[in-house]
């Protein structure tokens, strides 16, 4: 049984999903009225939830499994036996509240299809040729973690390079659709070698126009820091790249398209090895920030 109120900062449908993917065996449910959460905020508080669980289990249930003192009294008013699990915690030595205030500290206890919502997500930005492969592999290398590669290269590349204006909306959803599946791989931080918005400025750049779904996608799809790489590095042609003498230009859109949504970004520039330190240094500051609770 799966409890929700509206206010949640996690929606309760997402949890209601991670429930029935955990536990594919078990019959799922969600309750998402809201009802007092402590015996403190309101006198009918046990009565409450004692109706609450009956709308879903009527006769039952017969044990009630819990790491919290409540359980006890929870099962005695459903009239069931309590079983204590690892109240101690040596076990399992943390709790949700724990996790919920601190997720990067608590990674291992995190099942991978929760960690979506808890990973942070970096995305490798620019104009084409300013190094944004090589950064995001060198930096997953060094986070220990996964990295997102630009999944319209593989695509064009069954194309001879050549990109049609019926493509853009492909390469969004593919790139989305790679992004979601490794984040259930990542270590606490997830590199992505491009994103929406890159495709939506590429898309004005070759067509004139985007697909709304990609521009939807552009607006909606956030990530906690982006790399703006420079064009202060050399031009490396590799049978895909189309604007060698319009990276500065293609540079400007990208950094007006990060400032005009308020999105946070830092400048790579310099040589490689000071591109990789100055993106780490970010990275660093990115993981250290105190984690907004998710309770």
């Amino acid at each position: 049984m799966v409890c929700s109120l509206r206010n949640d900062a996690i929606p309760g449908e997402q949890r209601f999903g991670w429930m029935r993917e955990m536990f594919p065996g078990a019959r799922v449910v969600h309750h998402f009225d809201d009802i007092p959460q402590a015996p403190e905020d309101h006198p009918e508080f046990w009565r409450l939830w004692r109706e609450a669980i009956r709308k879903f289990s009527p006769s039952g249930p017969d044990l009630v499994f819990a790491s919290e003192p409540y359980g006890e009294r929870l099962a005695s008013e459903l009239g069931a036996r309590f079983a204590p699990v690892d109240i101690s915690r040596s076990l399992v030595p943390v709790s949700a509240t724990e996790i919920r205030q601190n997720p990067l500290a608590h990674w291992r206890f995190i099942p991978p299809c929760v960690r979506p919502a808890f990973v942070k997500r970096v995305c490798v930005f620019g104009p084409e040729s300013t190094g944004k492969t090589t950064l995001a592999r060198d930096l997953a290398r060094h986070y220990e973690t996964v990295w997102v590669s630009e999944w319209a290269r593989t695509f064009l590349d069954l194309k001879g390079g050549r990109c049609d204006a019926g493509d853009i909306l492909l390469i969004a959803r593919g790139q989305a659709a790679a992004e979601e599946a490794l984040a259930r791989q990542a270590n606490r931080v997830l590199f992505c070698d491009t994103d929406a918005l890159t495709t939506t400025i590429w898309s004005h750049e070759l067509f004139g126009d985007c697909p709304q779904e990609v521009s939807a996608a552009a607006e909606s799809r956030r990530y906690d820091l982006y790399l703006l790489l420079d064009v202060d590095v050399p031009w490396v042609s590799d049978g895909q790249r189309f604007l060698k003498d319009k990276r500065k230009s293609f540079f400007d859109r990208c950094r007006i398209a990060l400032e005009s949504r308020g999105r946070p970004y830092v400048l790579i520039r310099g040589t490689w090895e000071e591109r990789l330190r100055c993106a780490i240094a970010a990275v660093d500051r990115l993981l250290a920030a105190p984690a907004q609770s998710q309770a």
